[in-house]
């Protein structure tokens, strides 16, 4: 692939989102799976330009490739790109020593950021960011993010919206990050009249809410997906200001069965990234 450049590959990461089993899209098999990761470039494809240079520290997100001529790609909205190509899943992802990737979707680590702890903004971390600017909330109002564990709440999951109502009135805005229907609707009944909440966990069926109370108090429900470069550049600099870092546990590539059982036994707390310079 000429206008690609092979990277050998340091540090994939690995979700740990809990939920279910069951997702409605399935990889495109064989495949090597995981995105998130990060690592140097060590060649680079005869037509790539010169914002990249062997030695540069790029990541893996979850977009490997766009059209780049549709009416969202045209109008900075790639990741609704309907013949968009996604790293793990319909191309070959991280779970590897080298990964060959597109130029044009290759976003350099910021210099000074450890690529251990930042390998999670090139999905998880950008997909809540853009969520926030989704949100549009501003200096002084309050935001929900339910997806944080029992650091804000931690009683019974029916009583959420009921809380938040109590503790501060309602809040203007709610990020839904679990793939939960129960959390979709105590999040409505969280926000104040005007409220908007912004959809990114990925629930199967269907929830269940009021049209009526919709309309008379006029809540916005908004469906946001991971980011594009754009955003991902902006949140790799938020974090690089802010001294953002996730929390991170490195193992080896050969555990990743038991990582997949660890996470889906709820076993893992923050996030686990796969170091292929462990021996």
């Amino acid at each position: 692939m000429s206008d690609d450049r092979r990277l050998r590959h340091h540090d994939p990461e690995y979700s740990t989102q809990k939920g279910t089993r069951d997702f409605s899209g399935r990889p495109q098999l064989p495949r090597i799976l995981g995105h998130e990761g990060i690592g140097e470039i060590v060649e680079l494809g005869s037509n790539v330009r010169d914002h990249l240079k062997k030695g540069d520290i790029i990541g893996v997100q979850w977009i490997h490739k766009t059209c780049l001529h549709c009416e969202y790609c045209l109008t900075g909205r790639e990741t609704l790109c309907k013949q968009q190509q996604n790293s793990g899943f319909s191309m070959d992802g991280c779970f590897a020593e080298y990964v060959l990737m597109d130029a044009d979707f290759a976003v350099k680590l910021p210099d000074g950021m450890d690529p251990y702890t930042s390998a999670p903004l090139y999905c998880a971390g950008v997909t809540t960011y853009k969520a926030l600017k989704v949100s549009k909330v501003r200096a002084g109002e309050w935001v929900s993010i339910v997806g944080v564990g029992g650091l804000v709440y931690d009683g019974p999951s029916d009583q959420h919206g009921k809380w938040v109502r109590q503790k501060v009135g309602g809040v203007q805005a709610t990020i839904v990050a679990v793939p939960l229907i129960q959390a979709y609707e105590e999040a409505f009944k969280s926000v104040k009249r005007g409220g908007r909440i912004v959809a990114i966990g990925l629930p199967a069926g269907k929830m269940s809410i009021s049209a009526i109370d919709c309309i008379l108090r006029e809540i916005q429900l908004i469906g946001s997906t991971v980011g594009t470069r754009k955003d991902l550049q902006e949140a790799l600099e938020l974090a690089k200001l802010r001294k953002i870092m996730c929390k991170v546990e490195k193992r080896k590539l050969e555990e990743i069965n038991q990582i997949f059982d660890d996470m889906l036994n709820n076993k893992i707390s923050g996030r686990v990234v796969i170091d292929f310079s462990m021996q």
